[in-house]
């Protein structure tokens, strides 16, 4: 996989032309951008096809989490809509993402299209154990983590969202072909903003991880297109 190829944008904005500007700027960088539920809730989903107008892939990420039905209908909307790759929440659990993945397949073989890759969101990466336990789950992160990777796995989908600290541990126990997504990546003298679980992207991928997801330490740079070209320099070495 190329370096390009690993590096997937956020577009955390609010508006359609703040978004496609940053493509514009961005895509000689990247094929692959993210659309999260701020840009998505904003301008609908047509910002999925304008993305994908400039030559662009989509990681679409709604965290789908509802009963196993609604979940699988969405799942078949998004494959309609040209997503490359789209998140639902593990802890929906065995059921919903099984009917996701069956469904996401069946819905690309009848329209003749490239199958979606689906990721399950594990823990989120503004938790550490303080808050997972606020929510009720008494373990640590890493055993949460690896729980939820594993049952992804056998749900049939193609991998987990996760920190860069619980990759290496995924990676080993899932193997070279499970998809691992890791938000939480911060180069080197950046804020970690929200994020609690952080890593380099240099250590991002040395732990495992597939693809990175980055956007204030890109989208709010002086010069966006550098400081996507030293992240993937970053990448490559």
């Amino acid at each position: 996989m190329a370096t390009s190829d690993k590096l997937i944008i956020a577009l955390d904005v609010d508006a359609r032309e703040k978004a496609l500007c940053l493509v514009d700027k961005l895509k000689d960088e990247t094929r692959f951008f993210k659309v999260g539920l701020e840009l998505f809730s904003a301008c609908g989903p047509g910002i999925v096809s304008a993305v994908k107008e400039r030559g662009c892939e989509v990681f679409l990420d709604l965290k789908l989490h509802d009963i196993p039905t609604t979940v699988a209908r969405a799942a078949a909307a998004l494959t309609h809509l040209g997503a490359s790759l789209f998140t639902v929440h593990a802890i929906g659990g065995f059921d919903m993402m099984q009917r996701a993945a069956e469904t996401v397949a069946a819905t690309a073989s009848r329209l003749g299209v490239p199958r979606p890759k689906i990721v399950a969101v594990t823990v989120l990466t503004s938790m550490d154990g303080k808050a997972l336990k606020k929510v009720g789950i008494d373990a640590m992160i890493a055993d949460e983590v690896s729980a939820l990777a594993r049952l992804a796995k056998e749900a049939g989908v193609d991998g987990v969202v996760a920190s860069p600290q619980e990759a290496r541990g995924i990676r080993a126990d899932l193997g070279k072909d499970f998809i691992i997504v890791t938000p939480g990546v911060r180069p080197g003298n950046t804020a970690s903003d929200d994020q609690k679980r952080v890593a380099t992207p240099r250590e991002a991928i040395e732990y495992g991880a597939s693809y990175l997801v980055i956007g204030r330490p890109v989208t709010a740079a002086a010069d966006p297109a550098a400081a996507a070209r030293a992240i993937r320099t970053e990448i490559a070495s």
